[in-house]
């Protein structure tokens, strides 16, 4: 009989003691806190810092779509970008109960240049940056355009300090006018970062300028699933107004999604063309005035290297009609730069 007690209380403290440990496991994280050492070298380095009772694990949110777990609650993360963030921080316990605690930081990032061409020597393009797409639309990159992009000086040089992309009417291999579009493809590519073009622009009706990029992976997934990222565009036919756009599967071609800003005298006066790109954003400038911000995701194609091109086009899907008058004229480029 003793032993038949004994058996009977060694049962119910077990099953007292599991019954105390279960409903420990079942406590939600308590006393959340969340500081953030911002490092003052305009670095954009960041040391978080979360603690909590009864939490795991810890999954920091740093505002531009980057996550990142964390078990000790302590991580350092560098932002790519100067800018303000929303931080949130999630603790977790072992059966997934959560708390949440966020807060906004400032972030200061200095920029380093990495790639330019100033166009200070006369002649061609510099080789081992630039390279030339030849032909018309009907190879496979065009948009009913109407001339035929050739790599010769009288369509692109280099004098005086600038850049001369020049379109010009002319028959010439079965199209009516003649134009260049060079690309940094193979030679340069790059992942975030700020890209800006200091350029006078093209007059005339017809007339179809732009700064812009493709991913690097184009010739694996073709486009648009390489994403465009077109920092200027510009339409005779609209004087002044520029627009900033991003082409994307869904969106793409006339559904592109983007902005657009009037600002006066751009064929006649050099302007400042930039976009800075992140993990989370996109945003476009001219003389550092945004005027169109797009939100970047991790589903999307702008989170890997892309190539820069510059071109003037003549008509097309976005050119329109040409002025039977249209003779000539030229983009200047002062320099094209980009940092990280």
């Amino acid at each position: 009989m003793k032993y038949a007690c004994l058996i009977l209380l060694l049962i119910v403290g077990t099953t007292v003691s599991c019954k105390k440990k279960s409903w420990g496991a079942d406590l939600p994280p308590s006393d959340l806190t969340l500081k953030a050492d911002v490092k003052t070298d305009n670095s954009g380095t960041v040391i978080f810092k979360a603690t909590a009772k009864n939490a795991t694990n810890f999954e920091f949110d740093f505002g531009n779509g980057v996550f990142q777990l964390e078990p000790s609650g302590e991580v350092t993360y560098k932002y790519p970008a100067s800018g303000n963030y929303n931080v949130k921080v999630t603790a977790k316990n072992a059966t997934s109960l959560t708390a949440v605690k966020t807060m906004q930081i400032s972030v200061t990032v200095q920029m380093a240049l990495i790639w330019s061409d100033e166009f200070n020597t006369p002649g061609a393009p510099d080789p081992a940056k630039w390279s030339y797409n030849i032909g018309t639309g009907s190879n496979g990159w065009g948009n009913n355009e109407s001339q035929f992009y050739t790599d010769r000086p009288e369509n692109v040089s280099i004098s005086n300090g600038t850049l001369k992309i020049t379109a010009r009417k002319e028959s010439f291999s079965g199209s009516s006018y003649t134009s260049a579009r060079i690309l940094t493809q193979n030679k340069f590519s790059f992942k975030y970062g700020r890209i800006e073009a200091r350029a006078k622009l093209p007059a005339g009706v017809g007339t179809w300028p732009a700064i812009w990029m493709l991913g690097a992976n184009i010739n694996t997934v073709s486009w648009p699933a390489c994403g465009e990222i077109d920092i200027m565009e510009h339409i005779g036919s609209q004087l002044n107004k520029i627009y900033g756009t991003l082409h994307y599967p869904v969106f793409f071609g006339g559904n592109a999604v983007g902005g657009s800003v009037t600002v006066p005298n751009v064929t006649t006066e050099f302007k400042v063309y930039s976009a800075e790109w992140n993990a989370s954003t996109i945003r476009f400038f001219v003389d550092g005035v945004p005027f169109f911000t797009f939100n970047n995701t991790s589903a999307l194609p702008f989170n890997q290297n892309f190539f820069i091109i510059m071109n003037v086009a003549m008509g097309g899907n976005f050119g329109g009609t040409i002025d039977p008058a249209f003779n000539n004229a030229t983009m200047e480029v002062d320099y094209i730069r980009v940092y990280q």
